[in-house]
């Protein structure tokens, strides 16, 4: 009995026992390797990423080629080099860059939210603004990644300071056009809602930042400075707490559905007829060129608020 007991209790426990030293040995070799895998990333970025600083002074692409900066005098600023790209295709196009564009700041009449769907995944987008003027200028003003010559976007790449950040100021004929009958992607365009004396203040800021990246550059972040959080950035330095950390503020192509529950853009006529209103490109793309390309798009869209009632 002894013998027969003590050979069932030394086989469970024998065994426990070993089942347990192979688990504590592959447990050891598993910390092994995130600690080696660990201290590699962390050399790599103390080495090769955290030294890296963004530049002014590359060979850019032409699209990007020229930064953009502005001097206020008074009411009046003039943008330097705006980009007046008439694009055909994606890769014909007429390149030209507009010394000057005068504006007046007290003529700023609306801004307009626009997300170009550029992608099946609803939720990737580009995001950007336009402010319209009340002589009929209408300017664009796109966060973007500023690329190399024959360099192109990765998201991947944009989290390990790969690129630049790069405000594009360009006319809506050109920034909007590529979008809409060049690169036939499907865009909204939304009336934007400022508190009184706002839109002038984000105007400002704008400027400030053009000026700022001119003579500081920034890098681009696939995460955390994007085309969209640098526009909520942009909206909550003029308007504390205006737009609450969101989780579509990472997938700009939802962006539309929070802005028109926060009321930052018109309603016309509820969240689904102010979707399809604010539609752009089909009109767009049946345009015979003729006349004036923002005139166009905006004699598609409603001339204020819609009441249901």
């Amino acid at each position: 009995m002894e013998d027969w007991t003590g050979g069932i209790t030394t086989g469970v426990f024998g065994n426990n026992g070993d089942h347990m030293s192979a688990l504590n040995i592959a447990l050891n070799v598993f910390l092994v390797i995130v600690a080696v895998v660990g201290l590699r990333l962390f050399y790599i970025w103390w080495t090769r990423i955290r030294p890296l600083e963004p530049s002014l002074n590359l060979i850019w692409e032409a699209d990007c080629e020229h930064l953009t900066t502005a001097t206020v005098d008074g009411n009046t600023i003039t943008f330097h080099n705006v980009r007046d790209f008439h694009w055909r295709t994606t890769r014909d196009r007429d390149e030209r860059w507009e010394k000057e564009v005068v504006v007046q700041i007290d003529q700023l009449k609306d801004i307009w939210f626009v997300v170009d769907h550029f992608h099946p995944i609803r939720g990737l987008a580009h995001t950007y603004l336009t402010l319209e003027f009340e002589d009929g200028t209408c300017l664009s003003f796109s966060f973007e990644v500023r690329r190399e010559k024959d360099e192109r976007f990765h998201p991947w790449d944009g989290l390990w300071r790969a690129y630049e950040l790069y405000l594009l100021v360009g006319f809506e004929r050109d920034v909007t056009a590529l979008r809409t009958n060049a690169r036939k992607h499907k865009d909204y365009m939304f009336r934007a809602i400022t508190p009184p004396g706002k839109d002038k203040m984000l105007l400002m800021g704008l400027v400030n930042k053009l000026n700022q990246l001119a003579e500081s550059p920034e890098w681009y972040h696939s995460l955390l400075t994007t085309c969209n959080t640098s526009i909520v950035k942009m909206v909550n330095k003029v308007t504390p707490g205006r737009i609450p950390f969101l989780w579509r503020n990472f997938l700009p192509g939802h962006t539309p559905r929070a802005a028109f529950k926060l009321k930052l853009i018109e309603d016309w006529g509820g969240y689904e007829s102010t979707l399809e209103s604010a539609r752009i490109d089909l009109a767009a793309q049946e345009w015979d060129g003729e006349g004036d390309y923002s005139e166009m798009l905006r004699s598609h869209l409603p001339s204020g608020p819609i009441n249901e009632a």
